[in-house]
């Protein structure tokens, strides 16, 4: 990996990482009016909203795209990688740690896991789709 490409992922994991933030504490500010279920969607579309607006000012070089063009892309990204948040953070706080009878914070620790994981899949999908150069 290039100097210049491992800068821009380094950028991609901070913005992300505060995105990621704001989707924790939104998840949990939501849970207090709706289950967790859809507290870990809702939760995901105000960190992906977050991350979106970073990414563009802070991460990626212009594309010369509609801006429009770039969210809806970067949407269907991220609509990838909330399947991918979603069924690790449920999959481990609904089954997997009940299980294995691991109660220590189990929604914050599985959403945490949950929200790691996507990292490089969505780096790669919002430099090469989400945030490509206009033809």
């Amino acid at each position: 990996m290039s100097k210049p490409l491992r800068t821009e992922f380094m950028q991609f994991l901070v913005v992300g990482g505060f995105a990621a933030l704001v989707n924790f504490v939104s998840r949990i500010i939501i849970n207090e009016w709706v289950g967790y279920r859809l507290a870990v969607i809702l939760a995901y579309l105000v960190g992906m909203l977050t991350a979106f607006i970073l990414s563009k000012l802070y991460v990626f070089e212009k594309s010369g795209r509609h801006h429009w063009h770039e969210l809806r892309d970067f949407t269907l990204v991220n609509l990838l990688a909330v399947v991918q948040v979603w069924l690790i953070s449920v999959g481990l706080a609904e089954y997997l740690f009940p299980a294995a009878g691991y109660t220590f914070y189990a929604p914050e620790v599985a959403h945490l896991i949950g929200l790691a994981i996507p990292a490089v899949t969505s780096y790669l999908g919002h430099k090469y789709y989400s945030f490509r150069k206009s033809p």
